[in-house]
């Protein structure tokens, strides 16, 4: 489903070179669970950032489905992103002046649909999520009155307007206690299972990695 080959990631900055990434070969399969481990700093955000088509590789390319990321336009490379791909941070990124269900809607208003939406399917599916992941009570509400775990379900929810075939997550639970974090964990783990949703985590925490199907581990840019 995605094919990552020979992955340089080097930032400039006054005169110098700060190398992230060294080489990465990486393959992913559809319908799988990935967990990519490593140290902070080991280069795995950045390498999740690339592979979503976020962060510009300073050498090698990205594939998804075939087609190389790197070589679409800006434009097409928006579109893909919204629509085949979902992401999940560790710190939300909600937009603090709108409600969890029009937060929802953000990545179908970016579609194209415009405020249509508030008519057609894209609604109706927003709201079914939000229920879906027990947030029927907490539609109208705004982030600042959210717990943290209601607020990544909200994101979550997010995530999977548009219908990804794709979800990549950075440490989804890091900014969670184990109990919010367990729950947010079966959710990621119920949309791979249950709607064959390829779901890759990037996290520090092996205990996470241990419930995915497969594991590879970074240190200073590299697989090891």
């Amino acid at each position: 489903m995605l094919l990552a080959q020979g992955i340089h990631k080097v930032y400039k900055k006054g005169g110098r070179e700060l190398r992230i990434l060294h080489g990465i070969d990486l393959e992913i399969k559809k319908n799988e669970t990935l967990a990519i481990v490593g140290p902070s700093g080991a280069g795995k955000s950045t390498l999740l950032h690339i592979m979503g088509g976020l962060d510009k590789p300073s050498r090698g390319r990205v594939l998804l489905d075939n087609k190389d990321l790197y070589r679409l336009s800006d434009k097409k490379r928006a579109w893909v992103r919204n629509n085949k791909i979902g992401f999940v941070f560790q710190f939300y990124h909600l937009l603090p002046e709108f409600t969890a269900l029009e937060n929802t809607l953000m990545p179908a208003l970016v579609k194209g649909e415009g405020w249509r939406v508030k008519l057609g399917g894209a609604r109706k599916k927003a709201e079914d999520l939000l229920r879906k992941f027990g947030l029927g009570e907490r539609l109208r509400h705004r982030p600042g009155e959210l717990s943290g775990g209601e607020q990544q379900r909200v994101a979550i929810a997010r995530a999977l307007i548009n219908g990804p075939e794709l979800l990549l997550c950075d440490e989804p639970t890091g900014n969670l206690d184990s109990g919010m974090g367990e729950e947010i964990l079966n959710i990621l783990f119920d949309l791979n299972r249950n709607n064959n949703m390829t779901v890759i985590i990037v996290t520090h925490d092996r205990e996470i990695a241990k419930r995915s199907g497969r594991v590879i581990e970074m240190r200073d840019g590299m697989l090891v």
